[in-house]
């Protein structure tokens, strides 16, 4: 499986909204594994399913009904680039939390295409994360993750599930796709928790 680059532009910087490690690019970089799926708006959906088998789902337009938040945040990428004040609309993960009763303390986030990452039940609730479906304005480009990704801002960028289908609660953290190749289980940047 490659990873597609479109490459960097930056310098590193004593900015203090910059995390160790890494620089600031105005660009907005596609790291992808794999190809990007199409998804027909008319098969999308968003679920969530507990660890007694109940399964909650939204189409596209019970996800656009939801109430709607505009988001500003900085990402970062585990490969050193990061981009500053990026504005996103989308649904909190609280809000698609709101019906949903669990004792799991864990998640595993599944993409349309089959990519997967885990994410800390803490990580994910609490104005913490979203899926997001706009970006800067406009629909969120499918090679950013269109129609909506996973919008996790304050852990590293591959945390931001792109396509995102839904959440699986756990009990154990299990790990995802990089996580099973050597990418840290939890993905701060502040702690430079890049790799295991």
């Amino acid at each position: 499986m490659g990873i597609i680059s479109s490459g960097f532009r930056g310098r590193r910087s004593e900015n203090p909204a910059l995390p160790p490690g890494q620089h600031e690019t105005q660009d907005f970089p596609v790291l992808t594994a794999g190809p990007a799926p199409l998804i027909p708006i008319d098969e999308w959906e968003f679920f969530i399913t507990t660890e007694n088998g109940l399964r909650l789902s939204w189409s596209w337009n019970e996800f656009l009904a939801l109430p709607q938040e505009e988001i500003t945040k900085d990402i970062h990428c585990v490969t050193s680039w990061s981009k500053l004040g990026t504005v996103w609309r989308g649904v909190s993960l609280d809000a698609l939390f709101e019906n949903v009763e669990t004792t799991s303390d864990f998640a595993t986030a599944h993409s349309f295409g089959g990519y997967t990452t885990n994410v800390p039940l803490w990580d994910l609730l609490g104005g913490k994360a979203w899926v997001a479906w706009e970006f800067d304005g406009e629909p969120l480009e499918r090679a950013h993750g269109g129609p909506a990704r996973l919008l996790v801002p304050h852990l590293y960028f591959w945390k931001s599930a792109k396509w995102i289908h839904g959440l699986e609660l756990t009990g154990e953290d299990v790990p995802g796709f990089w996580e099973s190749n050597g990418y840290h289980l939890h993905g701060n940047p502040w702690r430079e928790e890049r790799y295991s």
